[in-house]
């Protein structure tokens, strides 16, 4: 990887899929980069999954394929699950702000999260970019590696949507992961009467009450809605892949709450067996495992596909080598900041399509791509992990940064991360009322004073 030694910028048309807070930054990034910048959100507002919607989908599962589709997969009582100072952009603070409607706490509910990517559109002048009501149905290879979007715009007059053709020199894809879900599954579950749920379709607690749950997965939306729950329903089961088979222990956090390993099998008289040998009679089973990777609309014949949730072949999850640069993709990563990572890959991908960076040829790329792979193959991580930042997340976005000659995530940032991941695990009750890491809030502080 090198920089170019080109003495002007390529200027680019590129149209950017999606205007939550990965498409609002690469917009912005891209624009700093002199490249002309359309953003199809379908939508009528900015802020993607993070627009609360009180509707949810007819399949409670999200299986049917014919259903309509709802994008956001916000609870009501939804707060973030990360400290304000290290979610935001880094040279736009996520600070408090006066005004009616606004959320003062350090771990805001997602209104003021809204509020936020709608205080950043405002501020560099994003939305004049965004055409509304305008859906992606396809992007497709046409004219020499440039790529034709085809969108699906709504008509006022209620009349039938226009479909509209247009030619970009690039593609940037920023539509989310939050939206198909992912269901465990489990043996006999077609025969089993109760109900089930994906927490995609969760908004409030009111179906759960006096009932038997059994809560599937033990992210931190997981505890949440356990927790949610808890209060009102008559029992709730917190099933896991991740404990030992033979795991069967009273949650302290709740009376009536209960932590087994995976479910064994579901029956038709309405009993759950669990590997640690348990079984109970349960009312509903509540799917919290997760989403899945999903672009419809890219028509690549096969050169990118998502297998078992892994998105590729991608050079360090952005870049596909074959159709590098006309194509990239922002915010697979998981278990990261990720308004932070959205906006160092932009930075990553402006400067590429700008001819100021340099990316490593097709087969140097792919040779990465094959390698990393083999790595988590022969450290036995699951393929459905590829995208999971957990371990890496720093040495990734250093090096990222250090492409675009831009900083890397400030040391109190990366701290105040780690140290509220130590305090949702040992207290999720309290964890987001309670620190003590006040330094780093003081260090980040001042670091925003260069900004605010």
């Amino acid at each position: 990887m090198q920089t170019s030694n080109a003495t002007s910028l390529t200027s680019r048309h590129v149209a950017v899929i999606g205007a939550g807070a990965a498409g609002l930054v690469a917009a912005r990034e891209l624009r700093r980069e002199g490249h002309q910048v359309v953003v199809f959100e379908k939508d009528s507002q900015i802020g993607g999954t993070w627009v609360y919607n009180p509707q949810v989908e007819t399949d409670p599962l999200g299986l049917d394929p014919t259903r309509h589709i709802v994008h956001t997969s916000l609870y009501k009582s939804l707060r973030t699950n990360l400290p304000r100072e290290s979610m935001g952009f880094m040279d736009y603070p996520f600070v408090t702000r006066a005004g009616e409607g606004r959320d003062p706490r350090r771990f805001p509910g997602h209104a003021e999260v809204l509020k936020y990517l709608q205080d950043f559109a405002r501020e560099f002048g994003i939305e004049q970019m965004v055409r509304f009501e305008c859906e992606v149905v396809s992007v497709e290879i046409v004219d020499n590696e440039k790529l034709k979007v085809k969108c699906k715009r709504m008509r006022p007059d209620g009349g039938d949507d226009d479909l509209l053709d247009e030619v970009f020199d690039a593609v940037v894809v920023c539509n989310g992961h939050f939206t198909q879900p992912r269901i465990a599954e489990i043996p006999g579950i077609n025969l089993w009467p109760g109900k089930q749920i994906h927490s995609h379709n969760y908004r409030t607690p009111e179906l759960f009450k006096d009932k038997v749950v059994i809560l599937i997965g033990s992210s931190a939306s997981a505890i949440d809605l356990s927790l949610e729950i808890g209060g009102i329903a008559k029992e709730v089961h917190m099933a896991s892949r991740s404990v030992a088979d033979d795991t069967y222990e009273k949650w302290a956090e709740c009376d009536n709450m209960w932590l087994h390993s995976m479910i064994k099998s579901a029956h038709k008289d309405g009993s759950v067996a669990f590997q640690d040998g348990n079984t109970i009679f349960a009312d509903i089973i509540l799917h919290c495992t997760g989403y899945k990777y999903c672009f419809p609309f890219l028509k690549t014949n096969g050169i990118v596909t998502v297998d078992d949730n892994r998105v590729g072949p991608l050079y360090k999850h952005v870049f596909p080598p074959i159709l590098a640069p006309q194509l990239s993709f922002v915010g697979l990563p998981y278990r990261s900041l990720p308004f932070p990572i959205f906006e160092i890959q932009s930075k990553w991908i402006s400067g590429v399509l700008s001819d100021r960076i340099v990316l490593p040829s097709q087969e140097d790329m792919m040779e990465d791509v094959n390698t990393f792979y083999s790595t988590l193959e022969d450290s036995g991580v699951p393929k459905r992990h590829t995208h999971n930042m957990a371990d890496t997340m720093i040495d990734y976005n250093c090096w990222v940064a250090s492409l675009c000659y831009c900083p890397c995530f400030e040391e109190w940032r990366v701290q105040m991360f780690y140290e509220t991941a130590k305090r949702l695990k040992a207290n999720p009750k309290t964890f987001r009322d309670e620190w003590e890491d006040d330094n780093l809030v003081l260090q980040a502080c001042k670091d925003f004073s260069k900004y605010i």
